[in-house]
C-alpha cells in the first residue's frame, strides 16, 4: 500500500482537492486515474480510503469512500536532541525515529553545540516522507530549536532521562524505562553536554542512563534510545 499525506482532511470530509504538487505526482509520475483508489493519513491518526473523480496533473479531486481512526499508543515519547555538526546525520536521526515511533522532537542548543541553527522546512519534510514510508498515520511534532537550559525550564510529565558519557552513576535505559509511561530523553552534541548542563538536568530531575558500552554518535544515541523504549513499549 501506497500512503499519501494531506493535513487539511478533517475526519469528517467527503472530498477533497491534492496540492499541484502531489496532483502532479499522483497523476503524472503514478500515472492514477479516475476510478483509482487511494489511502491518504492527515498525520493526525487518521487515515482515509478515496477514489479520484477528477485526474488533473494540477489539481487533482477525490472523494472519500472509508475512514479510519488509528488506536493511539499508550504512551509518548519525545527526544529533546542537540543538532549534529552535518545536517545528513540529524535527517537521518529524524527518519530512523519516524520509523520507529516518536512523538515528539526538540533540536536543543548545547554548550558544545557546534550547529545552532537549522532548516526546520526541510525537517520537515524528512518526517512526512519516513511516516508516509513506514505507513504511520501520526506526524511527530517538531518544535523550534532552543536552548538546552530553556528546554529544562519547562514541564515534562513522565519518566525524565539524560544521555551523556560523563562519568557517574548510570543504569543502562533498558532497565529504567517503564511501559505505558510518557517520557523524555535528552541527547546531546558531539561533545557532549558540559558538566554544569548534566547538573541541571539531574536538578530539574532528568536521570542519568547509558545507552551501552561503546561511545555512539549523537544520531545513533537517539535513535538507539527510541527503539529500547518501542521495543519495553511492544
Amino acid at each position: 500500500m501506497q500512503l499519501f499525506y494531506n493535513p487539511s482532511i478533517d475526519y469528517s470530509a467527503t472530498q477533497f482537492v491534492f496540492s499541484p504538487d502531489e496532483s502532479k505526482h499522483i497523476v503524472r509520475v503514478l500515472r492514477k486515474k479516475e476510478g483509482d483508489i487511494l489511502h491518504i493519513t492527515n498525520g493526525k491518526g487518521y487515515t482515509f480510503e478515496a477514489e479520484i473523480m477528477v485526474a488533473d496533473q494540477k489539481r487533482c479531486k477525490a472523494r472519500i469512500i472509508s475512514t479510519k481512526k488509528t488506536i493511539p499508543k499508550r504512551y509518548k515519547l519525545h527526544l529533546a536532541v542537540a543538532p549534529t555538526k552535518m545536517n545528513d546525520r540529524y535527517e537521518w536521526f529524524l527518519e530512523k525515529a519516524t520509523e520507529i515511533g516518536v512523538d515528539e522532537i526538540t533540536p536543543i542548543i548545547c554548550d558544545n553545540s557546534e550547529r545552532k541553527t537549522l532548516k526546520l522546512e526541510r525537517m520537515e519534510r524528512v518526517l512526512q516522507s519516513a511516516m508516509k514510508q513506514s505507513l504511520q498515520t501520526v506526524l511527530p511534532k517538531l518544535n523550534p530549536a532552543i536552548p538546552l537550559k530553556t528546554f529544562l525550564e519547562g514541564e515534562h510529565s513522565g519518566l525524565k532521562f539524560i544521555g551523556h558519557c560523563d562519568n557517574g552513576e548510570k543504569m543502562e535505559l533498558k532497565r529504567r524505562v517503564i511501559a505505558d509511561r510518557d517520557i523524555t530523553i535528552l541527547i546531546g552534541p558531539e561533545g557532549d553536554f558540559s558538566k554544569d548542563e548534566i547538573d541541571l538536568a539531574k536538578q530539574k530531575g532528568f536521570v542519568p542512563i547509558s545507552l551501552g558500552n561503546t561511545r555512539l554518535r549523537t544520531e545513533t544515541a537517539a535513535v538507539v534510545a527510541c527503539a529500547t523504549v518501542a521495543i519495553i513499549n511492544s
